[in-house]
Formats: structure tokens, sequence, C-alpha cells
């Protein structure tokens, strides 16, 4: 039961709805403010005056960030797990040890291998397109396997949350598809294995979604620009003894060219994501998607006309 003094008291009463009991302050002005008129800030609430003089104050960087962060965003992960990179690293651990398996490894390491004539019947006499992504699955040997999974394990924990399952799966594909299309023409006539093409496609993916929303991509991209000249590096140092700079780099058994065509669907893909983000340009998200992926398929037709 309240007292005469009590009500008198304007301070247990909004001020801005003065028939509206409250005992929460605006964290900047201290004055009591009703549910209404609360806004969660970063701690506590703020009254809507102290909100307006807030915006009004704020830079644009920091108006455009908030711009970002408040529309409906497509981009939000069922779950906080990620079940995708987990299910890619142990279907790739298992065809590997498959591959070790004397006298069936080599013919499955030979069936899912990336070799660009195989996938043009009018130069090979064979069509078998599943090398375009089944090439992420093989690996040669226990330390590429390795590091490519233990890129993808640390990659994919960040960016599977915030994608959401089915949108990394389908960036991981079309990276990995996009790795085989770029070797297909730089370099149509060397086999090729491992998923770094997909991993890259992960970096590039990253690195364009992290600039998006205003994130530090500065370590992201000095990773990229490390892992992607190291197959020059050791061109080089090569070189030094051999005499030959070409020679030495089709020696290095590191496909840049898969590495080049990852990083750019990559980048594509996630450039498409974070132009989409909302709920309603889902139809466009799809068709850009459909899109990009024609164009893999026209780019992959292209090199019987260039090399025959």
């Amino acid at each position: 039961m309240t007292t005469d003094e009590f009500h008198r008291n304007r301070d247990n009463f909004c001020y801005r709805h003065p028939d509206r009991q409250s005992f929460v302050l605006c964290q900047r002005c201290l004055r009591t403010i009703c549910p209404e008129c609360q806004t969660q800030a970063a701690v506590g609430v703020i009254c809507p005056e102290c909100l307006a003089e807030q915006r009004a104050a704020a830079t644009p960087a920091q108006r455009k960030a908030e711009r970002r962060w408040s529309r409906p965003a497509a981009m939000t992960a069922v779950s906080g797990r990620p079940t995708v990179t987990y299910a890619i690293i142990a279907v790739t651990a298992l065809v590997f040890v498959v591959t070790l398996i004397p006298g069936i490894g080599r013919v499955v390491e030979g069936y899912l291998s990336f070799y660009a004539p195989a996938i043009y019947p009018q130069v090979s006499g064979v069509f078998q397109p599943w090398r375009v992504l089944t090439v992420a699955l093989v690996h040669s040997g226990f330390w590429h396997v390795g590091l490519n999974m233990l890129a993808l394990w640390f990659i994919g924990r960040s960016l599977e949350p915030l994608l959401g399952a089915a949108r990394f799966l389908l960036l991981y594909v079309l990276s990995a598809a996009g790795g085989s299309v770029a070797v297909a023409l730089l370099a149509p006539n060397v086999p090729v294995v491992g998923a770094s093409g997909a991993i890259f496609g992960l970096f590039g993916a990253l690195l364009v979604i992290g600039r998006h929303l205003g994130a530090n991509i500065r370590v992201i991209a000095i990773l990229i620009g490390v892992n992607f000249a190291l197959p020059f590096v050791l061109a080089l140092l090569s070189a030094a003894g051999t005499g030959s700079f070409a020679g030495a780099l089709s020696a290095i058994q590191i496909s840049w060219q898969s590495h080049l065509g990852g990083l750019i669907v990559g980048a594509a893909v996630g450039l498409i994501y974070a132009r989409t983000r909302a709920a309603r340009q889902a139809r466009l998200r799809v068709g850009l998607l459909i899109a990009l992926t024609g164009v893999l398929v026209g780019l992959l037709a292209l090199p019987p006309v260039l090399y025959t």
C-alpha cells in the first residue's frame, strides 16, 4: 500500500508517462522510465531522448554498422554446432583410410581425383563428371589431409554457425567446383587431389563476409596471402638451384590453380550471402547462386575448345 508522499514523489513515476509507476532509471540521464520507454543498451536501458542524442552523435561508421545489424537476417544458424563441418571431416578421413587399403586404394583415388580430360568424352572417350567435386575427398598423404581438415575445422567452427548448415555446405561444394574449373582452364593435363580449393573458398567467403560485417579481416587476408604465395616461394627457392622457375613451379606438388579458383568462387558466394541476408531476398539469393553455378558449368565447357 502506497502513501501520499510516495505519489507526490515524481521520481517514482515515468517522466514521460506520469501515471505509470516505475523503478527503472535511464542509465544516461537517471530519470525514471516505464517499460514502454525503455530501450536496451549495452549496460541497462536508456530513455527515448537519450537514444536520439546517442544516434545523433554516432559516427557514419557506427550508423552503418547499426543498419547492418538491424536488418532482418537470413544468415542465422539453427544450431551453434558445426555438424556439416564435422561430417565433411569424417567422410574425408574415411575416404583417406580407404585409399590406404592395398589393392583398392589406388583404384578409389584414381576414380575420385580430378583429371580434366576424364570429364571430356571428345578428348578422352570417357565422361566422369563427379571428379569435379570428389577431388575434395582424396589426398596425397597424411600431412595433406591433416592440414586441410585442420583448416576446415578452424574455419567451419566460426563460419558454419553464421551461415547455417545448408549454406555452408553449398559454399564448400561450389568452392571445390571452382578449384576444379580453374585447374581445367589453367592446367588441363595435371591430375589434382585435395580439398585445398574448397578450403580457399571458405577463406574467401570469410574474408568478404567479415568485411561486410565490419570485422577485422587483416589476419584472414594475411593467411590467404601466405598460403597462396607458398608454391611460388617454394618454386623460387627451387629455381635458385635448377635455374628454371617454370620447371620448378611445375615440380612443386601444390595446385595454385585450384587455390585461385576456390578463392574466387568462395568470395563470390560470400558476397551473395552478405548482400542477400534478408529473408525477403531468398529468391534473389537462390537466383544468383544458380547463375554462379551456370557460369562454372560454362567455363568448364571451354577447355576442349581451347586445347584441342
